[in-house]
């Protein structure tokens, strides 16, 4: 099979499982970390296939909407990916960024990475940035039915990914406990200079929102 079939196949196959994924876990967060990581790799240059597939298959079963388990993603992944028939050492390269490529609270940024988990975790974290991060930090915040903001209860420093991952804070903490981080935990060249802008742009939206927050305008 050509690559460029496999990746249609893979593609085909993401749109049909994602299709009642929320809105900042759907198949256009996949297909913008695919772009993204495909953008980063002209410059990175590491494998393209195990790349464009890691991009593709990384949050096949994101593990926050299914109670907390990390196994399901990489597991449906493998499933797929070895009824394509493909060999075993791409496999294990494509479990490898969908195992290692979140956040967690940053509690696995001492890993030794793979140059490809390296540019698809980066397409990901400009993913969380930005115009469109913001979209979706308040988006998975109203799926959550969480609070916009809340002066009383403040950003959190956490200890462990476990407590991280069980937050409730309000959508505004998110971006001092995560959002704002990501600038400088980006791995790649072409990631930090693409993460740059996008990290300005928040910085002018909360000061455009700490304005309106006390009636200015």
């Amino acid at each position: 099979m050509t690559h460029t079939k496999l990746v249609s196949i893979t593609t085909t196959f993401v749109k049909e499982t994602l299709k009642d994924a929320e809105g900042g876990h759907d198949w256009w967060h996949i297909y913008r970390v695919w772009k993204s990581a495909l953008s980063i790799n002209k410059v990175e240059m590491a494998n393209d296939l195990v790349v464009q597939l890691g991009a593709l298959l990384h949050d096949i079963a994101d593990s926050k909407f299914h109670n907390g388990d990390e196994i399901i993603g990489p597991t449906l992944a493998r499933k797929f990916l070895e009824n394509q028939k493909i060999e075993e050492s791409i496999i294990v390269q494509v479990i490898d960024i969908i195992e290692n490529i979140s956040f967690k609270g940053g509690f696995n940024e001492g890993k030794k990475k793979s140059l490809e988990l390296q540019v698809v975790q980066d397409a990901d974290r400009l993913d969380a940035i930005g115009a469109i991060g913001i979209a979706r930090a308040f988006n998975y915040g109203g799926f959550k039915n969480r609070v916009i903001h809340n002066p009383s209860i403040k950003p959190a420093t956490y200890n462990n990914k476990e407590t991280y991952k069980k937050n409730t804070a309000p959508t505004i903490n998110h971006f001092y406990e995560k959002l704002l981080l990501l600038k400088d935990q980006m791995n790649t060249d072409a990631g930090k200079k693409m993460a740059s802008q996008r990290h300005q742009f928040m910085e002018l939206y909360l000061k455009q929102f700490y304005l309106e927050l006390e009636g200015g305008y």
